[in-house]
C-alpha cells in the first residue's frame, strides 16, 4: 500500500494511492472517506507530519572515505543529528539556493516513517513499529558544516529535507538500490545492504535515548557520490520498490 499526504486547495489530507487514484483517508491506514481524487489533480505534500527527523551520518563506508573522514576507521555506533519539521519540503518542490553557502550538496537517502510510538526497541521487533519507507534528500551546506560546532545551519535550515513522494508499506529495506541523479546524470548508485548500521540496529539505538512518535522520520545515511548543486539543478532520488523523489534548486 502507498500512503500519500496531499493538498486540495488549502486543505491537507491523507490518502491511499492505487494507480492514478487517491482514496481519501482519515489518517495513514485509516478508514477511507468517500472522497476520491485523480493523482494529477492534487498537490503531493511531504508524506509525514513529524515531531522530529532523526538522521544517521556517515553510515556508508565509501561515503566516509570520500569526505576524508576515514582516518579513525569506521564508526563504532551510529552518529546522530536532528532536523526539525521546518526542513520538510514537498516532492516536486523548489528551494532557492541559500545565499549564505558556497558549497551546497545533495545526499540521497532511504527514509523511514514511524507508525507506532517506539521506545527501547530491539533489533528483533524494530521494523514492526515502522509505517513505511520513502525517499529523502539531506541537503547540506558543506562549507558551513565544517565550521559549525553543531550542524544546525548546515543541515537544519528551512527546506533542507525534501521528502516523498509517498510511503511504501510493503517493502524489505535490507537490500535496495538507491540512485541520485542531477539533471539526468547519475551521481550516486548504492545499495542499502552497504549500510554500516542496518535499519533494525539504528532504530534500536535511537529509541534507547529518544522516543519516536508516530509520523517521526529517520534518515538512514547516504552512499558515496555526494556533490555540489548549482542554481537551476533538478535532483531525482530513486529507490527500488518505492519510486522517484524529484526536487529543484532555483
Amino acid at each position: 500500500m502507498r500512503y500519500v499526504r496531499f493538498a486540495v486547495g488549502e486543505q491537507i489530507f491523507w490518502g491511499e494511492l492505487e494507480e492514478d487514484t487517491v482514496h481519501g483517508t482519515l489518517e495513514p491506514g485509516g478508514t477511507r472517506t468517500l472522497a476520491n481524487y485523480h493523482l494529477a489533480d492534487v498537490t503531493l505534500m511531504p508524506p509525514a507530519h513529524p515531531s522530529k527527523i532523526v538522521c544517521v551520518g556517515r553510515n556508508y563506508a565509501k561515503h566516509i572515505k570520500e569526505l576524508g573522514n576515514d582516518q579513525n576507521g569506521l564508526p563504532q555506533e551510529p552518529g546522530l543529528f536532528l532536523k526539525g519539521p521546518n526542513t520538510l519540503a514537498a516532492p516536486g518542490g523548489h528551494l532557492a539556493y541559500p545565499e549564505w553557502t558556497q558549497s551546497f550538496h545533495y545526499e540521497g537517502e532511504l527514509a523511514v516513517v514511524m507508525g507506532r510510538r517506539a521506545h527501547h526497541l530491539t533489533r528483533e521487533n524494530a521494523l514492526d513499529y515502522v509505517l513505511g519507507y520513502t525517499m529523502a534528500i539531506d541537503l547540506t551546506a558543506r562549507d558551513v558544516q565544517k565550521t559549525d560546532l553543531q550542524w544546525f545551519r548546515a543541515k537544519a535550515a528551512d527546506g533542507f529535507c525534501p521528502l516523498g513522494p509517498w510511503i511504501e508499506t510493503v517493502l524489505d529495506p535490507s537490500d535496495l538500490r538507491i540512485q541520485t541523479r542531477v539533471n539526468g546524470e547519475t551521481r550516486q548508485d548504492g545499495r542499502t545492504s552497504d549500510m554500516i548500521f542496518k535499519l533494525p540496529d539504528i532504530l534500536a539505538y535511537v529509541t534507547r535515548y529518544v522516543t519516536l512518535e508516530p509520523g517521526d522520520v529517520v534518515l538512514t545515511g547516504t552512499p558515496e557520490g555526494v556533490g555540489e548543486l548549482q542554481r537551476g539543478d533538478h535532483i531525482e532520488v530513486e529507490i527500488d520498490g518505492i519510486g522517484v523523489l524529484d526536487f529543484h534548486i532555483d
